[in-house]
């Protein structure tokens, strides 16, 4: 996985895009917090359609979502794709930084917090 201060620059317009349309069908306000096999988008020729696996973040919530990206003129068209059962669960853990995020805002409301660990999630 790529966090976001790694990506590509030459990925990141579409990912960007398919981030907000990700929000505008579904509802939401994740935000692009990295990406999965992102190798093969990097070696499509230009105007060829390529997939992506968007990392996204709502909050304490993260999720994979894998996306067919179609260039159309200046713009990009998507197609949601099935997520292929893999390593990576479609629901995860959050990123590092996230994950910091949240827990400091969970312990400043109750004076306790449990974690449960499960094959390496918690």
């Amino acid at each position: 996985m790529q966090l976001r201060k790694d990506l590509p620059q030459e990925l990141l317009p579409a990912a960007e895009a398919a981030v907000s349309w990700f929000n505008d069908n579904r509802g939401k306000q994740f935000q692009l917090t990295g990406l999965v096999e992102s190798e093969t988008a990097l070696t499509t020729d230009p105007g060829e359609a390529f997939e992506l696996g968007l990392i996204l973040c709502e909050g304490d919530l993260c999720a994979r979502e894998h996306v067919r990206v179609t260039v159309n003129g200046e713009h990009f068209e998507f197609t949601s794709l099935d997520v292929q059962e893999s390593a990576i669960p479609a629901l995860l853990d959050p990123p590092v930084g996230v994950r910091r995020t949240w827990l400091d805002d969970q312990l400043a409301k109750h004076k306790f917090v449990l974690l449960l660990f499960y094959r390496g999630r918690w």
